[in-house]
């Protein structure tokens, strides 16, 4: 078997794109003001958690910036190697993160960019549940996703062909309250990669808190 083959399906297209994702996606404007919402509310020297961290930029390179600690964990070694040299601020573990132990109450936030659509519906429903779990108390987590009802669907993303699975958006809202999160707000909006291959793509992004204490 070739060693394409024993990589993870997005290990495989993230190590293929590189720094080429962030050029695509680091200057998303619904991205950016997600993540300034976060930092707007994390307490001084924060521990954080990127979820699919990729380059490092804009979300880790940022919660690092604001003086908080970040550890970042995504499937690709390509990504996990480029985030390390771009913010040697931040821990970047290369792993799955459906396989990651996660201890209760760790992380005062959690960023959760995009790095659900390669998973099947029950993993992303028991990931946001450990990611809820692993929040503090009043703790906060941004996600984003594309808002879909498809399941295990190929789909073209800046010109790879990719499998993708997700929820329409009510679906993506239920499954993060019966994580034990509170929605305070949901924002849409429609992205054009900076990419010869890319298209207009909808976006959604909910602003959560774990219930308990917090504005």
């Amino acid at each position: 078997m070739r060693h394409e083959d024993q990589r993870p399906p997005a290990a495989v297209v993230f190590d293929a794109l590189g720094l080429a994702y962030e050029k695509a996606f680091a200057h998303a404007p619904a991205h950016l003001s997600a993540l300034q919402w976060l930092v707007e509310r994390l307490p001084p020297a924060a521990r954080t958690l990127d979820v699919g961290s990729g380059t490092g930029r804009p979300t880790a390179a940022a919660l690092v910036e604001a003086g908080h600690s970040v550890l970042g964990v995504d499937v690709s070694p390509v990504m996990v190697d480029i985030a390390a040299r771009q913010v040697p601020g931040a821990d970047f573990r290369c792993g799955d993160i459906r396989e990651l132990p996660l201890d209760a109450d760790t992380f005062d936030g959690v960023c959760v960019f995009f790095s659900l659509l390669q998973m099947t519906r029950a993993e992303q429903s028991a990931l946001t549940r450990r990611l809820a779990r692993a929040l503090r108390p009043g703790g906060h987590l941004v996600l984003a996703t594309v808002p879909a009802d498809v399941e295990d669907v190929e789909v073209v993303f800046l010109g790879r062909p990719v499998r993708a699975t997700s929820f329409a958006e009510e679906g993506v809202v239920g499954m993060v309250e019966s994580a034990g999160l509170t929605v305070l707000s949901r924002h849409s909006a429609v992205f054009t990669p900076d990419h010869p291959d890319g298209g207009p793509e909808p976006h959604l992004f909910l602003y959560c808190r774990r219930d308990g204490t917090g504005d």
